[in-house]
């Protein structure tokens, strides 16, 4: 049962407390139910920014994990066609593409347990390197800076002449070449692209390069957390949210932790049972403004539960559990 209703009534008094208007933008980190920011939520934000009109502020309350950073660009460059101040206020996760989307607005607000995170992207392809486990069809992501880690690492060996050459070479065999080349290009790509977006904010440029190295590759770790005071000493444009909105923002958050049942993780044998076939709806991401309603990206389908015979044990059934995907897209609410 969505609570999109409650959810706007809170998204209002966010427009009246900061004189703005608000537009709430969340993927799910359910583990096994993941979702992450793409291409396809772009249409969907020019209906809510038509919604909403031109006006002075837009207030972009922003959860995730992160996703595309191409999609990440779109949305920061369309929602300033919108409006002459922008702010993402971060109540929580806003990790990877979030931050670049933050590194975008005029300031980001942000709570006691909001984080962000550093900026280098992960290549998905199809031609990445395989999972061992998993289909056939899936692929593994590969971290932009963790290439240029290893051809580091060589580099530092200081050791025989053409040793960087071969152990490109050698990387070439593990991952597509294609695959690198697009990690060469997303490198200097994200760099640019950062630069470009910190525009807005009162940063000098020795600044900005600084604060561009750390996002990219001298945290250390994808999964680096950078804290509201760490974000501030940084010299990104910071503000504390204040005790109001917080007080907002975390019934905005729990409202949508419940309906997306975030705290528990998706496992498929759980939904198993002896009467054979159970449907599912699950919320996976949301979109919602008071000017425009919603719209949830909604996985459906059903858990079958058949039984079927051990090969190497005559008279032994076993459960096989399949899930019997129907749809997964973006809905009107």
């Amino acid at each position: 049962m969505s609570d999109i209703n409650t959810r706007t009534g809170l998204l209002r008094e966010i427009e009246d407390d900061r004189c703005t208007k608000a537009i709430l933008y969340a993927t799910g980190d359910r583990n096994g139910l993941e979702t992450r920011i793409g291409q396809d939520v772009i249409d969907l934000f020019v209906d809510h920014l038509d919604g909403t009109g031109p006006v002075q502020r837009i207030s972009l309350i922003l959860y995730t994990s992160g996703g595309s950073t191409s999609a990440a660009w779109n949305i920061v460059n369309l929602i300033r066609m919108f409006c002459d101040d922008f702010e993402v206020i971060a109540p929580g996760k806003c990790m990877s593409a979030g931050t670049l989307i933050s590194l975008g607005a005029d300031r980001i607000v942000m709570t006691k347990q909001a984080t962000l995170g550093p900026i280098d992207p992960t290549i998905q392809h199809p031609l990445g390197p395989s999972i061992p486990g998993a289909s056939p069809d899936a692929r593994a992501g590969v971290s932009v800076e963790a290439v240029n880690g290893y051809l580091d690492a060589v580099r530092a060996c200081k050791g025989e002449d053409g040793l960087e050459g071969k152990a490109l070479l050698d990387l070439a065999k593990q991952v597509h070449p294609l695959v690198l080349g697009q990690i060469f290009r997303s490198r200097q790509q994200i760099r640019d692209l950062a630069q470009r977006l910190l525009e807005p904010q009162d940063i000098s440029r020795d600044k900005v390069k600084q604060i561009v190295e750390f996002l990219c590759s001298e945290s250390g770790s994808h999964d680096y957390t950078i804290n509201r005071r760490e974000a501030k000493s940084l010299g990104l444009s910071i503000e504390k949210c204040s005790e109001g909105l917080y007080g907002l923002l975390r019934r905005i958050t729990k409202s949508l932790s419940d309906e997306m049942d975030l705290q528990n993780p998706f496992q498929m044998n759980s939904y198993a049972t002896q009467s054979g076939v159970v449907d599912y709806s699950f919320t996976r991401a949301v979109i919602e403004s008071p000017a425009c309603g919603g719209h949830h990206f909604v996985s459906e389908g059903s858990i079958e539960t058949t039984e079927i015979m051990a090969q190497d044990q005559p008279g032994i059934k076993h459960a096989a559990v399949q899930d019997r995907r129907r749809f997964d897209g973006w809905r009107k609410v």
